[in-house]
């Protein structure tokens, strides 16, 4: 309740000062970052698991997001139209929410924050932060650096706990006007219920399960390096990681073959050390992800590589699991049909365009998708009917801070990143001026 009692009495005061002023504050933030870079890299692979060159890539884009906020200050705009009467202006003018909440996950910890406080503060809100209760340290050494550079105390705070437990309180509260979640869509579900009772606003970007569409006339060498950096990035701990591979039928065979030996070259062991994986963050996520695998082995599907811990003493503890390919996959095993958020990849085999598009738009969720072929006609089909909010075209898993990035159906609402992302933090306001 102090949490959103002193953002909400220090948003009022944020919100009076020029834009510019509130975007210069984030370059403070930005400042007080560059020195710690190296800090934050390691406590980003300790607490996450991460690898250490990802861990820097984490760093450097959160770095990227505050930036691009207090850049975009000047860039906020209303609009002017005509009305319909002599001496009269029809004004539409941006205003914040007020109190922001923002819910963060445990796969990004710092980018996250970077993510949700840029737009939050440029745009004249203040915001309440929660950490994921599995990465909490690293948003603890976040608020201790924007306290260091002097961000008016209450614009940013921080409230960390168990997720169900502390998040409701924050979500029911009449005090907080807008709510900023990136994690599951059962979490999103929870969120869009509770807050009803306000009548919040909501950014939600939720999970998804992007198809990995390789049609026959695909550059296959370039397929194969895609599908598998898109896999098992961070662990395959990416909301838009390549879920599930949907192959076509002439090709199927190389590909799938050139896929493994592919994987075989992974390297994990310790994030420190010069390696490609370190390992899932938490245990329950890592029984989840082998008790799926299993499931859909026990219904017919093909290990064809990995499927269980790593043998080594460096492994017995950890949540570690092997890069794991299963082929002979059909669409209603469990690893087909549920987000795994794990290096596991399935591979379906497929007719062509038509079925693989028909079984991507099947799904109640339409978070991203990959679509690798050289047809223009199809690639443009795709981008008007592919029931996803971000299609990847023969490119690999990628964000750019200038994007957007949201989801359709049940993958969420709203959206988050560049321009489009910021307006998702103003509400209109329409003023109708007579000035006789």
């Amino acid at each position: 309740e102090y949490a959103l009692t002193s953002s909400r009495d220090a948003q009022l005061l944020w919100q009076a000062l020029p834009a510019i002023e509130r975007g210069r504050y984030l370059m403070k933030i930005v400042e007080g970052l560059k020195p710690k870079r190296d800090f934050f890299a390691k406590l980003l692979v300790l607490e996450q698991g991460k690898t250490l060159p990802e861990a820097y890539g984490e760093f450097d884009d959160t770095l990227n997001y505050l930036t691009y906020s207090a850049e975009a200050a000047r860039r906020i705009e209303g609009s002017i139209f005509p009305s319909d009467n002599p001496d009269e202006q029809l004004w539409i003018h941006k205003v914040p929410y007020g109190v922001t909440l923002g819910l963060c996950a445990y796969n990004y910890p710092l980018a996250l924050i970077g993510r949700k406080v840029g737009p939050a503060l440029v745009t004249g809100n203040s915001i309440v932060l929660k950490a994921h209760e599995a990465t909490p340290v690293t948003a603890v050494e976040f608020c201790k650096v924007i306290e260091e550079v002097g961000v008016p105390a209450g614009v940013i705070n921080l409230v960390s706990g168990k997720g169900i437990e502390v998040s409701s309180q924050l979500v029911t509260s009449p005090l907080t006007r807008l709510v900023s979640l990136t994690g599951s869509t059962p979490a999103g579900q929870a969120i869009y219920k509770s807050s009803s009772q306000n009548v919040a606003g909501l950014v939600l970007e939720l999970g998804g399960k992007a198809s990995f569409i390789v049609l026959k006339d695909a550059d296959i060498d370039k397929a194969v390096e895609a599908a598998v950096i898109s896999r098992y990035a961070n662990c395959g701990q990416v909301c838009i990681c390549n879920e599930l591979v949907l192959v076509a039928e002439e090709i199927a065979e190389e590909f799938t073959q050139k896929v493994i030996e592919r994987v075989k070259q992974i390297s994990f062991g310790d994030p420190m050390s010069d390696v490609n994986m370190g390992p899932s963050v938490t245990k329950v996520g890592l029984e989840r992800i082998n008790k799926l695998v299993q499931d859909s082995i026990s219904q017919g599907a093909n290990l064809a590589l990995g499927g269980k811990r790593p043998e080594g003493v460096e492994f017995e503890k950890g949540h570690w699991y092997e890069p794991t390919v299963l082929t002979n996959v059909t669409i209603d095993m469990p690893v087909a049909k549920e987000e795994i958020f794990g290096p596991v990849m399935p591979i379906i085999t497929v007719s062509g365009y038509e079925e693989a598009l028909a079984i991507t738009n099947s799904r109640e969720d339409g978070l991203s998708s990959y679509l690798y072929t050289q047809d223009i006609s199809k690639i443009m089909h795709s981008i008007a009917n592919m029931q996803v909010g971000t299609i990847f075209v023969n490119k690999q898993i990628v964000g750019y801070i200038q994007g957007y990035h949201s989801g359709h159906k049940q993958s969420g609402t709203g959206g988050e990143d560049g321009a489009y992302g910021i307006e998702n933090y103003l509400q209109k306001r329409t003023v109708y001026l007579n000035y006789n």
